[in-house]
């Protein structure tokens, strides 16, 4: 069973930035495409970005282009999601996800998911 590992969340103030990371360790991580979700109080869990098996192709949500970027390193079973510019509507708690097959911004095209963790923007 695949675990992943979210973390980097926290407290920032609007205008700055954070780093999320996802982890799978002892998995072989090029296997899966992976995508970044968050889902506010009273919302629904939307897609943030995804990036494919290789990194070759990634793809983010309108709210988000230009400020969040994604990347992968799999030489370290490492997902990051850089986000920049952040505003006090990016708070929400960020999961990650894996998918054997392809990727996207659907919630039911991933089979496996991180713990989320916790990003609030706010002064």
């Amino acid at each position: 069973q695949l675990q992943l590992v979210a973390s980097g969340g926290g407290l920032v103030q609007p205008g700055g930035s954070l780093r999320l990371s996802c982890a799978a360790p002892g998995f072989t991580w090029n296997y899966y495409a992976i995508g970044w979700f968050r889902q506010a109080p009273g919302k629904e869990r939307e897609g943030v970005s995804c990036i494919s098996r290789s990194g070759g192709s990634t793809n983010y949500a309108d709210s988000v282009k230009g400020r969040f970027t994604i990347s992968r390193d799999n030489a370290k079973n490492t997902v990051y999601l850089q986000m920049n510019s952040l505003k006090p509507k990016d708070t929400a708690v960020y999961y990650c996800a894996a998918s054997g097959g392809g990727y996207g911004l659907r919630p039911n095209q991933y089979d496996y998911w991180g713990q989320g963790t916790q990003v609030t923007v706010s002064s």
